[in-house]
């Protein structure tokens, strides 16, 4: 049996795993060939192509098999928080008690892709007064109303205040249907006056004392509700092993991204990248389960990088990716194209840098929560997006647009601006909506020209 890396479509997947089974490889109890997910109605999986090891095999059923954990979860008596909005940060709590699980129903807003719209999410939201001129996360209004795709959450909180306002109007619209919201406020982020006390935050911003100290009083507010939830105090001790189970993921992931993102050859393609990024957000359901997918997956991404074996050419253009894509299939189009991912700014930088160990917990998490680059400026934003344009070595930035959204209206410009004064390298902004088929050669054609520039680039 072959094992040279490579991508394969989700039909080859069902051939290659016949193959893993006879070679003896081992499935956790949510394992299975990955054509089994189509029948669930996630057509999409059909269209997209996949990288062939067995961690990338785990990592993709511990995805698509996080509803069906939720509803286990129910089952055993644990209690269900949906923590919407604030990516990273009231996961790492709640995960701190044992019998709560957390996750985002803001993740409905894949659902349109997945199922490519044969779920009618999107027109359910039309009917509750949010259309297409709003982000397509409206898409969790129709998953809440179905109660089709996840299980209706305990409790859900909501941070507010520097968020994006369509997220805001959505999630208020979701109160006003019957499903309470404990809201909680993080600032805009701004940075220190003259002789005002400081704090430097993970990732590289630096914030007010005192804004710390109100994220901080807003997630003690989030700690009581989840306690009175879980019928559990949350001391320090508990909150800060959570956020060194925490770290663990984070640390793996920083592996993986440097890994992939430096090496000559491209070792796990960007579908895969990016779904293991995500699961620094909530551990996709089960926190001790995203740790063993994430240690395989390195584990396969250090022997491939040691042999120098890829998925993709080694001259492959090196893109930054900024913002996640409404239509997964755009990844692959672009490495057919002639280019590989190296750097990425999902929106959620933040969950992805390692949380301080040695502060008390919830200063730690306050901090983290403030270096949302969100809840701060696109020149920040983009600065940040500099720095690790320099440490990957990307040549184009590619800036994915979500249809609708407002943070979306104006930051493309400031981060071209910004990214092309400090590193000059040419910048893409692209519009991506849920599926992509009517404008697929459009798309092509700008990526390849994108690409095509990178290349004459390489020239001077």
């Amino acid at each position: 049996m072959s094992n040279t890396p490579k991508q394969i479509t989700l039909q080859e997947w069902d051939q290659r795993y016949e193959q893993l089974q006879r070679a003896g490889m081992h499935q956790p109890d949510y394992g299975g060939p990955l054509g089994r997910h189509v029948e669930d109605g996630d057509y999409r999986l059909l269209k997209l192509r996949y990288d062939n090891s067995a961690a990338a095999l785990r990592l993709w059923n511990f995805l698509l098999t996080e509803e069906q954990r939720l509803y286990q979860a129910r089952t055993r008596g644990k209690k269900i928080v949906g923590t919407m909005k604030d990516l990273g940060t009231v996961p790492v709590m709640a995960y701190s008690l044992d019998n709560l699980v957390a996750f985002y129903p803001d993740g409905a807003w894949w659902i349109p892709c997945v199922m490519e719209l044969s779920a009618g999410l999107l027109s359910i939201a039309d009917s509750l007064g949010i259309d297409e001129s709003f982000c397509p996360v409206r898409a969790m209004l129709g998953a809440f109303v179905t109660g089709a795709h996840f299980p209706i959450p305990d409790l859900l909180t909501c941070s507010v205040g520097a968020t994006c306002d369509d997220f805001s109007a959505i999630a208020q619209r979701l109160n006003s249907l019957g499903y309470p919201i404990l809201w909680w406020e993080i600032p805009h982020r701004r940075s220190p006056e003259h002789n005002e006390p400081a704090v430097k935050l993970p990732g590289g911003f630096s914030a007010p004392k005192c804004q710390v100290e109100f994220v901080k009083s807003q997630l003690e507010l989030v700690k009581t509700a989840l306690e009175e939830l879980a019928g559990e105090s949350l001391d320090e001790k508990k909150l800060s092993a959570g956020i060194q189970k925490a770290n663990q993921v984070r640390a793996y992931l920083a592996e993986l991204r440097q890994l992939a993102f430096t090496a000559k050859v491209c070792p796990l393609p960007a579908l895969e990248m990016l779904v293991a990024e995500m699961l620094a957000i909530h551990f996709c359901s089960d926190r001790d389960e995203t740790v063993i997918v994430l240690k395989e997956l390195v584990g396969e991404v250090r022997s491939r990088v040691k042999a120098g074996k890829g998925v993709l050419a080694a001259d492959a253009a090196r893109i930054f990716w900024v913002n996640p894509v409404a239509d997964l299939q755009v990844m692959n189009l672009l490495e057919d194209c002639g280019g590989r991912i190296c750097g990425t700014e999902y929106l959620f930088s933040h969950a992805l840098d390692t949380i301080p160990e040695d502060l008390p917990p919830t200063e730690a998490l306050a901090r983290i929560a403030l270096a949302d680059p969100m809840v701060g400026s696109s020149v920040d934003r983009a600065e940040r997006i500099c720095t690790d344009i320099r440490r990957f070595g990307s040549e184009a930035v590619l800036l994915s647009r979500i249809p609708g959204a407002s943070h979306c209206a104006l930051e493309g410009e400031v981060i071209t601006e910004v990214v092309q004064a400090n590193v000059d390298i040419p910048v893409l902004e692209i519009e991506v909506p849920p599926v992509t088929d009517s404008i697929r050669p459009t798309l092509r054609t700008r990526l390849e020209a994108l690409v095509e520039t990178v290349i004459e680039r390489r020239k001077r």
